[in-house]
């Protein structure tokens, strides 16, 4: 399969929106459901409890849609959110998420200044599986303050990791850490692997790679079919 890069990634989602007319929340639906489904599908289902470690964009969008996807699927889920209660809540799609974790009073937890590290730390003791969704392939600087905090915490904890899209910390295109990064049992990327994956040393943050679709095609239109 094709590898993408950061950009040709970006403009999937937004060929899909403008020349096919998908509802980027759709896009952001299918991917959340599939990773989900996909990680029950690769050995998650006896997690006791998953634990969902949300960003404020659209990577933090997928991993909310994915807590919800699995509690209805009857898994104990708790959300971790990196932001405090009263600024750098989610936007757009990734806000309508969160309102729906939310309305379905799934157990939440703002991650937010010098405590972030220590909160998530308790949050994670007992998890099952941890879900990361902090940051995706838009991130091209190194991580600091409460996201590094949070970074720390996820690799310090026993349970495995699934990491959406690209695990946090990682650039996208030349597969090399930018500074804190998680390090992954398995990465459930979107739509196809990224070209940083193939970089030697890439294995060692994403684990294992399983790629999931959107709803969209990486081309459009397909190349078979212009004339």
């Amino acid at each position: 399969m094709r590898a993408i890069s950061r950009k040709l990634a970006r403009d999937v989602d937004r060929r899909a929106s403008e020349e096919l007319g998908i509802p980027s929340i759709c896009l952001m639906e299918n991917a959340s459901r599939n990773a989900a489904e996909a990680a029950i599908r690769l050995g998650f289902e006896a997690a006791s409890r998953v634990v969902c470690v949300a960003g404020p964009g659209n990577n933090g969008g997928d991993a909310l849609g994915v807590a919800r996807h699995l509690a209805i699927a009857g898994f104990l889920v708790d959300v971790g959110l990196l932001g405090g209660r009263s600024g750098g809540r989610p936007q757009g799609d990734a806000g309508i998420q969160l309102r729906i974790v939310e309305a379905m009073g799934l157990p939440l937890r703002h991650l937010a200044g010098r405590a972030a590290g220590r909160g998530l730390r308790r949050m994670l003791a007992g998890a099952g599986l941890i879900v990361d969704g902090l940051f995706g392939t838009g991130l091209d600087r190194a991580l600091g303050g409460a996201a590094a905090a949070c970074v720390e915490a996820i690799n310090a904890a026993e349970a495995p990791v699934l990491a959406l899209d690209v695990p946090s910390g990682l650039d996208c295109d030349t597969g090399l850490a930018l500074g804190p990064c998680v390090r992954a049992t398995r990465t459930v990327t979107f739509v196809a692997p990224k070209e940083g994956f193939a970089h030697p040393h890439a294995a060692e943050w994403t684990g294992d790679v399983v790629v999931v679709g959107i709803g969209a095609p990486l081309a459009w239109p397909p190349p078979d079919t212009v004339t």
